[in-house]
């Protein structure tokens, strides 16, 4: 079956706008490949299964508490999530129930068991993708999403002059970011 034009155009649009996460753009090897840590497929299945080893939970809660946990470094999309609950289901590991008009997604005893085989000393995939981010990664995204608030704010609230006065600033610290790369590294 194939995609309708829409559809494929906007798949496409979703898949360059994810190098700019956090205003943000990943670096690029020589093939155009992002070298920034992509979960691996089984990553998302895991993280699934332990957050709902802690309590029921629908698709969308799923994907705030993986992207809270790793602290923005992994934001995993609905189309990643919602095949996995779909599988999950199949082999029976979770299932879905009603509950104050909401579906939420619980673990069955065979997903507790599925669990119990687990190394308990291996780290969450969230961590794991948190670790592999780097402390001041995670720093200088904060720092940029602090900044891109405080930017939507002026943008909205501000006056002509103050408008024009942030984007002086803004544009005089992209150039300054860009010259921090063109100086290269000191120790190098």
């Amino acid at each position: 079956m194939s995609r309708g034009k829409f559809s494929e155009s906007r798949h496409r649009s979703a898949r360059s706008h994810r190098r700019y996460e956090y205003g943000l753009p990943h670096h690029h090897s020589a093939r155009g490949r992002s070298r920034a840590r992509k979960a691996r497929r089984g990553d998302i299945r895991t993280a699934t299964l332990l957050l709902l080893a802690e309590e029921p939970r629908n698709g969308y809660q799923i994907m705030q508490e993986v992207e809270e946990r790793s602290g923005g470094v992994w934001r995993p999309s609905p189309g990643s999530v919602y095949p996995v609950l779909q599988q999950l289901e199949d082999e029976g590991l979770v299932r879905s129930q009603e509950s104050d008009g909401q579906r939420l997604i619980e673990l069955t005893d065979a997903g507790r068991a599925a669990l119990e085989n687990r190394k308990p000393d291996t780290p969450a995939p969230w961590e794991e993708m948190a670790a592999a981010a780097g402390e001041h990664a995670l720093e200088l995204r904060s720092l940029v999403r602090q900044i891109g608030l405080a930017t939507m704010q002026v943008g909205q609230v501000g006056t002509d002059a103050q408008i024009a006065e942030a984007r002086k600033l803004l544009g005089g610290c992209r150039r300054s970011l860009y010259k921090i790369l063109a100086e290269g590294d000191e120790e190098d």
